[in-house]
């Protein structure tokens, strides 16, 4: 990463406060940094692949695995800090989103999302938990001195880029990061569209706060969406109780929703639509140095929609220290599920999530 994506600890963007990084300098960012759209969506549609057009689809994808950009996710992170392996064959991949063009705020500054994705040995399934971004933890000191203290957990972002939010995830939860990728949300909306719409379940009525026509409202029950509607559904919390906790919900069915229509709209067995979508959302994606997207979709071709699971990492609440806002981890009912990440006992994980 860039040193304009590093903060100084005298910055309030890196202290954790609720100004989030953004503005000019990064509107200038050049397109490449700016787009990093779904690569958590790419990952999962690429594995898609079913077995008849595996060697013809390998071959194709290699091509497109090389232009992918990468990022130096584990420079600097010491070793021997790190968690050790105990299921070997499972994977864990950390992704890390942001939304670069969210229009609640003027200044360009990003929401950001943080989940993990556990992928067990037999590639059978994927269980996706995100962490609260203003979850409050102890952030580990980069190699440039910034950090060192307990801060919302995104702030390690702002402090010491990729290198630090591996660290600071690791020391977490305790589990292993074996890769990185990176996501824009707003990108969903161009993917959305060319794949004619998603269809979401909304839980509860309400009407938007911030959205790209204004406001937008959204009537319960189960309805196609297009893209600007889909990411007005994504980004919004202002409408809930449980702000951010509602957003992580409708990220989740966004997600899911772009899976279940491009494994079942014709993208996979159109030739032309299956280009046109790899090759759009490959230009913008971000993954680390060791990861070949094409060598685990051979692994995971058979993965649907139905096999994936998501929640949200156990919190006790939310509250404030100092003047700060921030999310309250359940530390022995999170221990009880990174325990069982770490173990790769699916059934656990499930069992403890609810699921």
């Amino acid at each position: 990463m860039s040193d304009r994506h590093q903060l100084t600890d005298s910055d309030p963007r890196a202290q954790g406060s609720d100004v989030e990084p953004g503005g000019p300098a990064e509107e200038e960012r050049p397109r490449r940094r700016r787009g990093r759209r779904i690569a958590l969506i790419v990952l999962l549609v690429v594995v898609l692949l079913s077995g008849g057009t595996a060697l013809a689809g390998g071959l194709y994808y290699r091509s497109v695995d090389k232009s992918i950009e990468r990022v130096d996710a584990f420079e600097g992170v010491p070793e021997e800090s790190r968690p050790q392996v105990e299921a070997k064959g499972a994977m864990n991949i950390m992704i890390l989103g942001s939304d670069s063009r969210d229009p609640e705020s003027t200044g360009g500054s990003r929401s950001d999302t943080i989940i993990l994705a556990h992928l067990p040995k037999d590639r059978s399934s994927a269980q996706l938990i995100s962490i609260p971004r203003d979850t409050w933890t102890a952030v580990p000191k980069s190699k440039e001195g910034r950090g060192g203290r307990d801060a919302k957990i995104n702030a390690a972002y702002a402090w010491g880029g990729v290198p630090l939010m591996v660290q600071t995830v690791e020391k977490f939860s305790g589990v292993r990061v074996d890769s990185v990728a990176m996501v824009d949300f707003a990108g969903f909306k161009e993917i959305i569209d060319a794949l004619g719409g998603v269809e979401i379940d909304v839980e509860k009525g309400f009407t938007t706060k911030y959205s790209l026509i204004g406001t937008r409202t959204f009537e319960k029950g189960r309805q196609t969406m297009d893209g600007a509607a889909a990411l007005d559904y994504a980004r919004e919390r202002h409408a809930f109780p449980d702000g951010d906790f509602a957003r992580i919900r409708h990220q989740q069915q966004v997600i899911k929703a772009i899976l279940d229509k491009a494994a079942s709209g014709g993208v996979m067995t159109n030739p032309a639509k299956l280009n046109s979508f790899v090759r759009a959302t490959s230009d913008s994606v971000a993954v680390d140095k060791s990861l070949s997207l094409v060598d685990l979709a051979m692994e995971m071709r058979g993965l649907r929609g139905g096999n994936l699971t998501f929640f949200t990492c156990p919190v006790k609440g939310t509250g404030r220290v100092g003047s700060e806002s921030v999310v309250f981890p359940d530390p022995a009912r999170s221990k009880t599920l990174f325990d069982a990440v770490r173990r790769d006992s699916v059934p656990e994980i499930l069992a403890i999530s609810g699921k």
